[in-house]
This record gives structure tokens, sequence and C-alpha cells, in this order.
């Protein structure tokens, strides 16, 4: 059989989802035409459809060597970024980029890898040009539309997003980035609409983002509906997932059990002596996106974003076989891997985030405060800065947004209580690392911000070793991307509009500030 009917027949039985048969076409056009890249290239999308990615990335880099075409480029990128060999995922999808993509589907895979990888802005044009391809592919509008709102393009994301609806009127998923995207008001909202497609959602994730859209939209009317909504979305999505806050103790456990022990107490001038990294930590919600756009408003400081790059340094060294990047076994070992190697893992991995053009960078990963002790030891001259907020707002802040909705990282976050235990955990380790490391970490609070946006500027900068620059009062004109939830508020010039949002549901919240109490943590 010819190679053009072969490679029609791997390609659509690769759509049908019929795995078997697309492997027999294309192991046949390997056989038969060996010098031929495509055979490689569909035996790589078939062990990868199957998910056997390490069998997948030979048999495209193979395809690749005998044709480097954008479309094998752009999969063979999507690849690398699921093993989370993030540089080579760069290199390949720019070199995709530069070699003429000719479908929508390869600029839509380059455009995807560059937003994992951080990079909205370069992100845009591979999205349009997927769209122009298609303009009736929901799925590449979306990703255009969204890549359009975190890089302050609002008015084009809300366009986008406005289209898809007009098609999908129950797109759950666009519902809530609509509802996100800004600020709605008594004039401009969209509580009917969403109202309607509640009603009408047959899935529960779909009804699980069309609630937390309402509840979104209702807190910014200040109507205290927003806690039903809420409620009803985080109970079930609770269920859904099976969590138990033995899961999150007993990482804490491990992390207070490490750094208390005699053995694996804190030596100066250990690891690596980079000052480049500026950590900004806390729970979310508690104004790590406002802290990092202050200070990457400074002309020496660049933001790498939301980085893996510690949890992954470390799970990398431990070796531990459990498939979560953090559990007490791998913090356990982690006491036995040297804190030199440590800072080097962590270069190595934040060196394909970090911006080209500064001296310093943000790593802006709210759960890195379970690894300062880690940060401490192994980048001793590393800043760390840690947002505190009100317990309340922060507990309220955390139990109204809505996470990606299968990360470990916050699956307490569905349930107040899980919430307020959780909360109390963070600020018994903030404490501990206090002790074992006196005044490496600036503890800033978010009302202290708001309230002496100077002074506290002027210290958090001088903690982070950098000089005053008026720039950074000035952080709502940032145009760097932001890919938060933060991203309406923080375009915005300082405010108190979000202190105290918590007393809109005090009643139902009251529980919940006497158990904090209890623990002796003051909510006023």
């Amino acid at each position: 059989m010819d190679s053009i009917r072969l490679e029609a027949q791997a390609r659509a039985a690769l759509k049908r989802g019929n795995l078997p048969v697309a492997a027999t076409a294309a192991r046949a056009l390997t056989q038969d035409h060996p010098d031929e890249a495509v055979g490689f290239f569909l035996s790589g999308i078939v062990a990868a459809e199957a998910r056997q990615i390490a069998k997948a990335i030979p048999l495209i880099e193979a395809a690749i060597e005998r044709e480097p075409k954008a479309e094998y480029l752009a999969q063979l990128a999507r690849l690398l970024i699921l093993l989370r060999r993030d540089g080579e995922a760069s290199r390949v999808a720019r070199e995709a980029l530069e070699r003429a993509p000719a479908d929508a589907r390869t600029f839509d895979t380059i455009g995807c890898v560059l937003a994992r990888l951080g990079d909205h802005e370069a992100s845009v044009r591979p999205f349009i040009a997927a769209v122009e391809a298609e303009p009736d592919n929901l799925d590449y509008r979306y990703n255009l539309a969204a890549a359009s709102g975190f890089t302050g393009r609002i008015d084009e994301a809300r366009g986008h997003y406005e289209t898809i609806l007009a098609t999908d009127p129950g797109n759950a998923r666009t519902h809530y980035a609509l509802a996100i995207l800004s600020r709605q008001t008594a004039q401009t909202n969209h509580v009917s609409r969403l109202e309607t497609a509640l009603a009408t959602a047959g899935k529960p994730d779909d009804a699980l983002r069309i609630r937390y859209a309402l509840a979104k939209e209702l807190e910014d009317l200040g109507d205290p509906a927003a806690f039903h909504h809420l409620s009803q979305a985080n109970a079930a999505h609770k269920r859904n997932i099976r969590y138990d806050f033995g899961q999150d103790s007993a990482i804490f456990d491990a992390i207070e059990a490490l750094f208390e022990s005699a053995k694996n107490s804190p030596a100066p001038d250990i690891g690596n002596p980079d000052p480049a990294p500026i950590f900004v930590v806390g729970m979310p919600r508690t104004g790590t996106t406002l802290v990092d756009r202050i200070l990457s408003s400074h002309p020496e400081v660049g933001s790498a974003g939301e980085l893996q790059a510690m949890p992954l340094a470390v799970k990398q060294l431990t070796r531990t076989p459990s498939r979560l990047v953090i559990d007490p076994d791998t913090i356990a070992a982690s006491a036995d891997i040297s804190a030199a190697a440590i800072g080097d893992a962590y270069l190595a991995r934040a060196a394909h985030h970090r911006p080209p053009d500064t001296p310093r960078f943000i790593d802006k990963l709210p759960a890195n405060f379970l690894y300062i002790g880690h940060i401490a030891r192994a980048l001793p001259n590393a800043r760390i800065v840690c947002l505190r907020r009100n317990p309340m707002d922060t507990v309220w802040g955390n139990y109204k947004n809505l996470f990606a909705s299968q990360s470990a990282y916050y699956a307490y976050s569905y349930d107040l209580m899980d919430t307020a235990r959780y909360y109390a955990r963070f600020d018994r380790l903030m404490t501990l690392w206090e002790r074992h490391f006196p005044g490496r970490v600036l503890q800033l609070s978010y009302e202290g911000l708001v309230a002496d946006q100077e002074g506290q500027t002027r210290r958090l900068l001088d903690h982070c070793g950098l000089g005053w620059n008026p720039a950074c009062l000035a952080f709502h004109k940032n145009s760097a991307a932001v890919a938060t939830p933060s991203a309406a508020q923080v375009r915005r010039p300082l405010n108190a509009d979000a202190v105290g949002k918590w007393r809109l549901h005090e009643e139902a919240l009251r529980p919940i500030a006497e158990w904090l109490a209890a623990q002796g943590i003051e909510t006023e």
C-alpha cells in the first residue's frame, strides 16, 4: 500500500480512537518506507495516546531526524512538557513555530506548550493563528480567550468567551472564566444567564464551575447568596475527590519532624550561593500575586511565575516511588540529600523560566512555604517573603476560589473546617521556620501593605536587597502577564476592597472564627 493511503488510514484511525488500526498502519509505514518520517511520527502518536510517553518520544525524534516538520516538533514539545522537561520543550516549541506550521492543531499545541511554560505573551500568536485557521473550533478559541485575559487584553478575551457561549450556552469553563475576568457590577453581570445554565447543567464538573461563577459574581454584588452556591459546590466536590485532612496533616508532621531533629538543624553557609531567587510564598489568596507585581515592577527583577522547580527538585533527588510530588516519604528522604544538590537542581529547573533581562527573579508558588526549610539551606542567599492575611479572610478566600480541581495542593479548600485546620498548621509551620531561620523570612501583612503602601513596599524591597524604585508603587501599570485569579485586581491601584470580605458571611462563618480563636489564632 502506498504511503499516502497508509498515512490517511492511520490518521483516520487515530481520530476515531482506534489505536490498534492506527498502530498497524503506522508500523506498515515505517517498514515499507523507512526513510520517510511520517510512519515514525504516527507510531509515536499512537504510543502517546496509549500513555506510553517514554516509548513515544524516541519515535517522534526519529521522525524529526528525517524531516523536522512543525507538526512533529509541536507534538514532541507537548510530550516533553508532560515529562516536565521544560527547557527542551521550550526550545522545541519555538523551533516548531519558526518552521511555519500549516494546520490549526499544530498552532494550538505550540500555544499550549508556551502557556504551560508561563510564556503567555508568546502563546497569543499561535493561538490567534489556530482560531484564524479554524474559527469554529471552540477549544482553540477558549485557549486564545484565556491567553488574552492573562495578557491584559480583557475586551478581546470577553469577546471570544461570548462567541463560545453563543454557540455553546452551557459551556461551564467559559462561564467561570468570564466571571473572573473582571469585577461584576449591578449594571453589568451574568447572574441571570448563570442561573439558567446551572438549571441545565448535566455533569457534576459543569455544575461545580457554574456555581463558582455564580458565587463570584454574587460576591462582587455584595449578595450573601454566594455562600449557598459555594457550600453546594464544595460539598459535592469534596465527596468526589474523597479528601481527608489527614493527608495534609501527615505532610506537616513530616516537615516538622525533619527540621526539629538534631540531625537536620540548619548549618550556615551551605548550598548554592546564587542570590537571584526571590521566593514569594504563603497561603493562596493572601496577596502573593500583588507582591509579585510590586517586585517585578523593579527594573532588576522579573517574574518567573509559579514554578514547580523546588518541589520537583526535591522529588527528583529523593527518587521516592510515589507519584505524588510531595508526601511524607519524600520529605523524610530529603534529609539524605545535600543542600547544594537541591540548590543546583532548583536553579537548573528554574533557568528555563527566568526572564532573560533581569538579574533577579521571583518564584511565586504559594505552596513553597512548605519548602522554606529546604530553600533556606539550599539557597542561603535567596530572599523569602511570606504573605500573611487576616485568618478569616484567608479561610474565606481559599474556600471561594476554584483552584485546579484535581490539584492535591489545594484539596483542603473544599471544606471550611478543613481550610481552617490547614491555616492553623500553616501558622504553626511559620513559627517553626522563624525559630530555625530567624530573619530569613519577611512575614508581610496584606492589610499592612494596603494601609501603608509606600512604607511596606520600602520594607519589602529592603528585605530583598533592592534599592528604592517608585515604579513599585505603580504595580498596576506592569504589563506582564498574570495567570492567577487576582489578574483583574492587580491591574487596579492598591485598594482596601478585599479587606474584611468574610464579614459578608459573618454569621455562617462564626463557627470557623470560634474554632480559630480556640487554637489561639486571633481573627480580628
